[in-house]
């Protein structure tokens, strides 16, 4: 494979001092998280998926998901307080971060959105999500993710 490409998330990520790792994989398009774990030879559940949603007035947010998992969007826009949350569509989501779908990172999106973590990301030692490139993924602890992010931490996953 080709070197790793240099994104707005991995510079952010090295301006914050962040020690991450990176990973390049043959991207399949809606491949999704299973593809990327299965090429790095990680567990699905640690591979964490950035959603770009919004809500009832339009305005966007991100929430990270383990790969495995689901979001209860209604659980989700309850702990948020919103009327109703649903998932971006791809060309909107691709606006509000300035990613392409399936390459987008929490790190260094275009417009600043909310940022929303399911809580039991934190329990893992390691994570894996996307560094701003289909086929790109970087390494990171949680808790370092966190310290850049500042994320709020909800239980909204459906196994």
């Amino acid at each position: 494979m080709s070197k790793a490409p240099s994104t707005n998330a991995t510079r952010l990520l090295k301006q914050a001092g962040v020690p991450f790792t990176e990973h390049l994989y043959r991207y399949e398009e809606h491949g999704g998280t299973a593809v990327s774990a299965r090429e790095l030879g990680v567990p699905e559940h640690a591979v964490i998926k950035t959603l770009v949603m919004e809500d009832e007035k339009g305005l966007p947010l991100i929430i990270l998901m383990h790969g495995d998992r689901e979001v209860s969007t209604k659980e989700l826009a309850r702990q948020i307080g919103a009327k109703a949350v649903q998932p971006c569509r791809p060309e909107v989501a691709n606006k509000h971060s300035g990613y392409l779908v399936g390459g987008t990172s929490p790190l260094g999106t275009r417009r600043s959105m909310p940022i929303h973590a399911e809580a039991t990301i934190f329990e893992l030692d390691r994570i894996y999500l996307n560094g701003g490139s289909r086929g790109f993924l970087v390494g990171l602890a949680p808790a370092d993710l966190d310290k850049v992010l500042k994320m709020s931490r909800l239980r909204v996953a459906i196994s």
